[in-house]
């Protein structure tokens, strides 16, 4: 094993190993939507299965003492990295090839990828785990001052993986859709480019992740039913905290409106105008969506960052669940006017993706909020299970829902659902002085 300097300096790996995080997530949350609905599969069928995929995000806090227990966090990440590289090559030959006349049809029958749909709970449960391994390295692996230093940097490459995820994937299987007249085999070839880059990510960590001595199971420290002990009352004193049922609801709640219209975006954008969507080139989402969307909603997330910090979480709070709701109107405005004008679609995706970006920083900071005590690490890991749950749920209804409603009508209801960011916003209570910069 390479012990260089090289290999143990952080910008050698902090940088790839968030990369690599963020791919099989939005491999697997993202890329799929839009595959599924580019090989025609109806709407309903799509947003259930692809929901159900946040699953393993939602329940990983259960199976996470498991890492700590058995085996070092670097085991863990090559382990889960190997798993997923080996499950994205099986996706390039499980991916099945319906005609042109079913695809036209929108009629494929979600049946079809029951292989493609078991390589992707796989591939969410190493992603779950893998995730949980990463984070804990990371403090592990660094001391303070780095873990302050890096953490814009693993934000930033965790974004480019978004960027690369739903920008540059899907410009390539636009492109390859275009030259070959294809759609499954254009998917096949962009699905083998990614299992090429994840495998070749996985060889350079195997030599560059260093093995710090602090990076050791915790078995030394205490038996296996103290443990359990242990983990059992972080979950008791999780909902005994005050206000703990005002909080969950307000973390399911929260991001109400986002849940449903996240479904129905790219599908929105992709669909013909008979079926009352844009239209678009898979290639021209790749770039609205994938790409400007994402910067948008990562330059929201930034000045978000710096209000909170200036204003303070309770302050901050009605700013931000204004611009958490009010840009949905954007998708109101593009299902009734339908423009052709690629820069106002543009602008109306980054209006509403910026949005969601600053109005999100009100939620991740209430999260830490109430996390804060004896057992923050863990408390922080039953709020981000429910943080997954409240995307999942509204998520697996939101395709039926459209399919019943029709595009412009499904916005409509998506306006409605902000009425619940408003109420669950007005119910919680939090220090005024918390988040804020002294």
């Amino acid at each position: 094993m390479m012990k260089t300097s090289l290999s143990r300096s952080p910008w050698w790996w902090v940088p790839t190993l968030y990369f690599a995080e963020g791919i099989p997530y939005f491999i697997v949350n993202n890329i799929s939507v839009t595959m599924f609905t580019k090989m025609g599969v109806p709407n309903g069928e799509m947003a259930l299965f692809t929901s159900l995929l946040y699953l393993p995000w939602t329940l990983k806090p259960l199976w996470s003492p498991v890492v700590d227990i058995f085996k070092t966090k670097r085991w863990w990440i090559l382990a889960m990295q190997i798993l997923m590289s080996a499950a994205f090559i099986l996706l390039v030959f499980s991916i099945p090839r319906p005609s042109a006349e079913l695809i036209g049809s929108s009629s494929t029958p979600v049946g079809m990828f029951t292989f493609t749909l078991i390589l992707f709970v796989i591939t969410a449960f190493a992603s779950a785990t893998h995730d949980i391994a990463a984070d804990g390295f990371y403090m592990i692996a660094l001391d303070h001052g780095q873990q302050s230093f890096f953490v814009g940097i693993r934000s930033t490459f965790y974004r480019l993986s978004s960027i690369f995820g739903q920008g540059v994937l899907v410009v390539i299987a636009g492109v390859l859709e275009e030259r070959t007249g294809n759609i499954p085999m254009a998917w096949t070839l962009t699905m083998a480019v990614t299992a090429v880059i994840f495998a070749l990510v996985t060889i350079y960590h195997t030599f560059f992740i260093p093995a710090p001595k602090d990076d050791r199971t915790v078995k030394s420290s205490g038996s296996d039913s103290s443990l359990a002990s242990e983990f059992g009352h972080a979950f008791v004193t999780f909902f005994k905290k005050p206000g703990a049922l005002i909080a969950i609801v307000f973390m399911l709640l929260y991001r109400l409106p986002e849940a449903f219209l996240l479904k129905m975006v790219n599908p929105f954008l992709l669909s013909s105008a008979e079926q009352g969507g844009l239209a678009l080139p898979t290639s021209t989402v790749g770039i609205v969506y994938g790409t400007i969307g994402v910067i948008s909603l990562t330059v929201g997330g930034i000045i978000g960052g710096m209000a909170a910090s200036k204003w303070g979480l309770k302050k901050s709070l009605w700013p931000m669940a204004a611009c958490m709701t009010l840009p949905c109107l954007t998708f109101v405005y593009l299902s009734m006017a339908m423009p052709h004008n690629l820069f106002i679609i543009s602008t109306c995706v980054a209006i509403e993706q910026f949005g969601y970006g600053f109005g999100f920083t009100a939620y991740m900071l209430f999260m830490m909020y109430f996390s804060e005590g004896e057992f923050k690490t863990s408390h922080y890991a039953i709020c981000t299970a429910f943080m997954a749950l409240s995307m999942m749920i509204p998520g697996a209804f939101a395709g039926y829902l459209q399919e019943m409603m029709g595009y412009e009508m499904f916005f409509w209801m998506v306006i409605v659902c902000c009425l619940g960011t408003v109420a669950v916003t007005k119910l919680i209570k939090v220090d005024p002085e918390y988040g804020r910069s002294k």
